[in-house]
């Protein structure tokens, strides 16, 4: 470590994707955006790192856009416009088409007439002969149509490459291979013999070092340890997330890999540490659980799991819609319905990760009952690191550094008082002695003291485990981005409507404000628009040439030879300046497109970043759809500048040069023509508004189908484990239908509006003749004028007719741009980066509720709180006690002002905290939520964001140590240094908590929000972590959210939350005072509870 302070700061060589490599950074920004939004953006709002997340972004997508950009588009663009100029040489040579093949015409054309002018009979033949092959090789411009789609066809080649390079790729872990035992029942005896294993993505970090494990059928085995030791890792293995190195996992005597995955999976029910639910109702994420049941059956495993009661109070029941990742849910009640939704399937071997860590005590109780029940003649894994839930297993094995170093009965273990499981029993039983003395009596200090010495005698035991901490855990979340994919979350039909939809398909394309968007590079557009002038003038000048030469033929034959040379050169000029044009054009509007939309998506990225908490809420602002808007719908604005912009211009050029050419010429057959050119131009009007319609709805309908997909991915594990992978496949390809049905139809519509539109071209040039003929006959024209304007017209309706081509590039652009604009022209009713308000010099922290009340804006018909009513002396530390769902953690959400109440106020200091400058107000609380977020990113840098992200190494390894995170994450290979991946996956719960808690602290706020801090950590780390916490928690106001009696029971005051009320408030003496008191039944029902 650097001797002297220095600031970490975040800088364009961060790890936002987790990797240095410029390649993995241009295709992963989209990605990292998507993690940031929704479930983060209340860490972002509540650290105050907004701005700084719009730096980064900009910086990443600045470092993208320029260097990848810049380098892809303009050398993969550029090149299709300087193979454009290529193929009006090349081309033309080798067809006789085009420019450079009119030189070779005209010599061999003069050539030729020298020779029949001495067949005179011939003569004429001859010359009509000429002009047929004249205008074949105007119609063979038909080939140029297939030029402006090349660019389609190259994107299609990239999006092709990636995906076939997926589908081709062979699963090393299968889970649709066929092959493999099935049997017509298993017994559950697991075996983990001599295993061997580290995580693909950190290879070097060995996980289990020759672990061995035998699991009897029928049997409950709980895995105890540090966290980070590895016990998730054996869930992982007996599901064949992964395979081992090397050794074997064995259920009933045969290796794992020998058993069909899919079967192997139905007979295995896994509920994890963090449940995974869909957006989706609660009916169909249980239902998960097994395939096609009823309606009896999903009630009965709610009861089992305690969820009946909750459900039964929700408005819709079990057909409410629980949100992205079950927002709408508390932690509690979103861990009972995947433990429903584990009971439901009935398996012959149960995995419970964690499985009753985020559930109060009373709820703990009634599952754990259940679990209990639901345990019986199943072979079950516990990993747990609370008492309660392990003491009652048949056999506790302690994991320490990749092996399995004691293994046991509960009572067994704990004859040996110096070993392993004894000394974590200690620590357990002392917090568990410590409150039963503040319960029943304070006379036992001999225990107390007994306790403590134990507790120092296993302090070097501890220690080394600490430091031998592995950090890697559940490294089994995958990181999912689509690269270039709308993703979206649009699922559920809201009845209300989606707001921000609507506002986009009503929206007219605001093509001003895009313009006004790229005006700081104007003068790249003027140079852009100046070759695109050039390039629309060469084929209204093509057509005086064409015109000219026609002439030339019935000239003497001197002049013939003068003439045809002189003709042939200027055919050269004209084609060495189109080869020039081109690339010129092409160039600039990329450069334009480029910067535009880069200036888009910080715009957007930095508007979403400010976005009130509720606005997240709504299906139609999801993480995918802000993800989709950021990504493809930016990227699309690029074709309104580049190809559409550039041939605007050059249409312009080219119908000016082509009128002004015609009417010199002839103005009455000129007029003729203009006239009847207005067909052409209502038929393109018309198609337009046809594929307008289109593209809004299959924007819509991919975006469904991308939602599938993109919660599958997300949430792998899941789907994995309760073989869902045939219901997500049938989902997807009903969201699919739809696009493919829009697209049949729009191919349709599109080839209609395209072949009618030469239909009229065609018409036009028979209306032409026929009029030409009529003028020559009255003398009013002659041949070589009529001639003149019909190439020159012709020339000019040709290039014009290109741009059917862009059409549907064109309109998808301009939806997109409609998108975008959505998202800026939204006004957040709590805008974080609004800098109005008032401040404070000092803070002291009193805060007071008043009068609130308070519903989510997503779930009106639920009354969160009413009429609710509290004080937070200045200094003071509150504990909020209450059920699972009764809006604990809603008072800290809106204290931090992620919502406004309907009705009351909130006070800080005596003032309303509306009044307060958001950004400021923000800065003087500290956060640590029940659910640990962390960015991708490097440990020092995620804990560097506590402070606005200039925080020293030195206050950066004062948290760590604070947080008990300092010895861990020394022990990574990286150290500090060491990226934690998306959202934190490669580190284990407790590992992920600790440095939330070290972001928490190295902000030294004045406020201090403690959501079930220390839920997901040992017990080891617990004390640890609670010590440092009370240490931190002096003379700041701290608001402690917590279900276990431990953490609140030495608070100031306690606040029992029931109803939407504070039903009851005191100190821990004054509320067990109460005869039959809600506090006082909680504080029974935890300390009956085995211990």
């Amino acid at each position: 470590m650097a001797s002297h302070p220095r600031h970490v700061k975040f800088d364009s060589t961060s790890h936002i994707v987790g990797c240095d490599h410029d390649h993995h950074r241009g295709k992963n920004v989209s990605s990292w955006a998507i993690c940031l939004l929704l479930r983060i953006n209340c860490s972002c709002a509540s650290h105050w790192f907004n701005k700084n997340s719009c730096i980064i972004y900009g910086r990443e997508i600045s470092y993208c856009k320029v260097q990848q950009i810049f380098k892809q588009g303009l050398q993969i663009r550029s090149p299709r416009r300087f193979g454009h100029g290529i193929r009006v040489w090349v081309d033309d040579v080798h067809c006789d088409v085009h420019l450079l093949s009119s030189p070779l015409v005209w010599w061999k054309g003069y050539h030729r007439e020298g020779i029949h002018r001495r067949r005179c009979h011939e003569h004429y033949l001859f010359r009509a002969s000429w002009l047929n092959v004249c205008l074949d090789f105007l119609m063979s411009k038909a080939l140029g149509q297939a030029s402006p789609c090349l660019s389609t066809f190259t994107a299609g080649q990239v999006a092709a490459f990636k995906m076939f390079k997926a589908i081709s790729r062979k699963p090393l872990i299968d889970a649709y291979d066929t092959r493999g035992l099935q049997l017509d029942d298993i017994r559950g005896d697991i075996e983990l013999r001599d295993v061997y294993f580290s995580y693909p993505a950190r290879p070097d970090e060995l996980i289990f070092n020759g672990l061995s494990l035998s699991i009897p059928n029928g049997t409950n085995l709980a895995l105890v340890g540090e966290s980070g030791s590895g016990k998730s890792t054996v869930v992982n293995l007996i599901e064949r997330f992964y395979d081992p190195q090397a050794g074997e996992v064995l259920i009933d005597g045969i290796n794992i890999k020998n058993f069909r995955l899919k079967w192997l999976r139905q007979k295995i029910g896994l509920v994890s540490q963090e449940p995974v639910l869909f957006a989706s109702t609660i009916r169909e994420n249980i239902s998960y659980g097994k395939e096609g049941p009823t309606d009896e059956e999903i009630k009965a495993a709610t009861k089992l799991a305690n969820a009946a009661k909750f459900i039964d109070k929700l408005p819709q029941g079990l057909d409410t819609m629980v949100g992205e990742h079950g927002i709408q849910l508390s932690g509690g009640q979103k861990q009972r319905i995947a433990i429903a939704r584990a009971i439901l399937k009935d398996p012959r071997i149960l995995l419970l990760d964690e499985a009753t860590s985020a559930l109060d005590a009373e709820s703990e109780r009634v599952v754990q009952e259940a679990l209990d029940r639901v345990m019986m003649k199943r072979t079950t894994v516990i990993v747990a690191h609370r008492l309660s839930t392990v003491r009652n297993a048949n056999v506790i094995a302690v994991i320490h550094q990749g092996k399995i170093i004691e293994n046991g009965s509960h009572m067994e273990l704990t004859e040996d008082p110096d070993g392993a499981y004894s000394q974590l029993i200690c620590l357990q039983e002392f917090k568990a002695e410590t409150e039963r003395n503040v319960v029943i009596d304070q006379e036992r200090p001999e225990i107390i003291i007994d306790l403590g010495r134990t507790s120092s005698q296993r302090i070097s035991f501890l220690r080394s485990i600490s430091h031998g901490s592995s950090g890697v855990g559940n490294s089994s979340r995958h990181s999912f981005s689509l690269f270039g994919v709308p993703t979206a979350m649009a699922l559920e039909k809201e009845p209300q409507g989606c707001v921000l939809e609507k506002s986009v398909e009503t929206s007219e394309f605001p093509f001003l404000r895009l313009a006004a968007l790229n005006g700081p590079e104007i003068p790249v557009l003027v140079l852009g628009s100046i070759a695109a002038a050039a390039t629309g003038m060469i084929f209204p000048i093509f057509g005086i040439l064409l015109s000219k030469t026609i002439k030339t033929f019935y000239e003497p034959k001197d002049e013939l030879r003068k003439d045809s040379r002189f003709w042939a050169l200027i055919f050269f000029a004209l084609a060495g300046s189109c080869l020039l044009v081109y690339p010129l054009k092409s160039y600039f509007f990329s450069i334009a497109g480029c910067k535009l939309i880069r200036r888009v998506r910080e715009m957007c990225f930095e508007k979403v970043v400010y976005m009130e908490m509720s606005w997240f809420d709504e299906a139609e602002n999801s993480s995918g759809v802000i993800g989709s808007r950021l990504s493809a719908d930016a990227a699309s604005l690029r074709g309104l500048v580049g190809d559409a912009l550039g041939l605007l211009v050059q249409n312009v050029a080219t119908t000016i040069a082509g009128l002004a050419i015609a009417f010199q010429a002839n103005w009455q057959l000129a007029f003729i023509v203009l006239v009847l050119i207005p067909l052409v131009g209502a038929n393109g009007y018309v198609q337009v508004k046809f594929l307008q319609g289109f593209s809004a709805d299959a924007k819509k309908l991919y975006e469904e189908a991308s939602q599938v997909a993109s919660e599958a991915v997300g949430s792998i594990r899941t789907v994995a484990s309760f073989c869902a992978e045939d219901r997500v496949m049938e989902t997807y390809k009903q969201k699919c239908r739809g696009p493919i049905r829009t697209g049949i139809k729009q191919g349709l519509i599109s080839g209609f509006f395209f072949g009618l539109s030469f239909f009229l071209l065609f018409s036009v040039y028979a209306c032409c003749f026929y009029a030409a003929a009529r003028l020559i006959n009255d003398g009013k024209t002659t041949f070589s004028e009529v001639f003149l304007v019909f190439f020159t017209l012709a020339m000019t309706a040709w290039s014009i007719s290109q741009s059917g081509s862009f059409v549907p590039d064109s309109s998808k652009a301009k939806s997109s741009a409609a998108s975008v604009f959505a998202i800026l022209d939204q006004k957040s009713k709590i805008d974080a980066g609004d800098n109005s308000g008032t401040t404070l010099e000092n803070v002291k922290g009193e805060i007071e509720f008043h009068h609130v009340s308070f519903r989510y804006p997503t779930r009106p018909e639920v009354q969160i709180f009413r009429d609710l009513c509290l004080t937070i002396r200045p200094g003071k530390t509150v504990a909020l006690v209450g059920e699972s769902g009764s809006g604990k953690s809603t008072v800290i959400s809106l204290l931090q002002r992620f919502y406004d109440p309907d009705s009351g106020t909130i006070t800080l200091d005596g003032a309303d905290i509306q009044k307060f400058q958001l950004k400021w107000m923000r800065q003087q609380m500290g956060l640590v939520s029940q659910e640990p977020v962390l960015f991708n990113d490097t440990i020092r840098v995620n804990i560097a964001y506590g402070k606005e992200g200039i925080a020293t190494e030195a206050e950066i390894l004062a948290a760590a140590e604070t947080a008990n995170a300092h010895n861990f994450i020394s022990g990574l290979q990286h150290g500090y240094d060491t990226v934690v991946g998306e959202r934190g996956v490669q580190l284990s719960g407790g590992q992920k908590q600790r440095v939330a808690i070290a972001r928490a602290i190295v902000k030294s706020p004045r406020i201090l929000l403690l959501d079930e801090a220390t839920s997901a950590l040992d017990a080891e780390s617990e004390r640890v972590v609670q010590d440092a916490l009370d240490r931190v928690m002096v003379n700041r106001t701290t608001i402690v959210v917590a279900h276990r009696l431990a953490t609140i029971k030495g608070a100031d005051l306690i606040a029992v939350v029931k109803n939407g009320v504070i039903a009851e408030k005191g100190k821990h003496q004054v509320l067990m005072g109460i005869e039959d008191g809600i506090y006082a039944s909680l504080v029974a029902l935890h300390s009956s509870a085995p211990s």
